[in-house]
């Protein structure tokens, strides 16, 4: 992904609220399959990382978008960005590489 691409997507992440949340459980297999489900129904998803969480946000995005398949967009704060593209009916056009 270039970096235009992923500025592109950072645009549209900003109006997006947080829908994966990781506390200090860590993360799990759930959140894995919730954040698996988001991105296959939105392509594009922000997570939160809460301050009790045993792992950086860093961390936990790359932990995630390794189990899912997807691109980490964006680490900023505690919040961090992934895009996952659907193949079958993409709702996001990418600007060309």
């Amino acid at each position: 992904m270039t970096s235009k691409q992923r500025a592109y997507l950072r645009g549209l992440a900003n109006s997006l609220d947080p829908i994966v949340h990781v506390g200090k459980g860590g993360v799990s297999d759930a959140m894995k399959k919730q954040a698996d489900d988001a991105l296959t129904a939105r392509e594009l998803i922000k997570g939160r990382v809460l301050e009790t969480a045993p792992q950086t946000v860093k961390d936990v995005a790359a932990e995630i978008a390794s189990a899912v398949g997807a691109d980490v967009v964006h680490v900023i704060g505690r919040t961090f960005v992934l895009y996952r593209r659907n193949e079958k009916e993409p709702t996001i056009v990418l600007p060309k590489a």
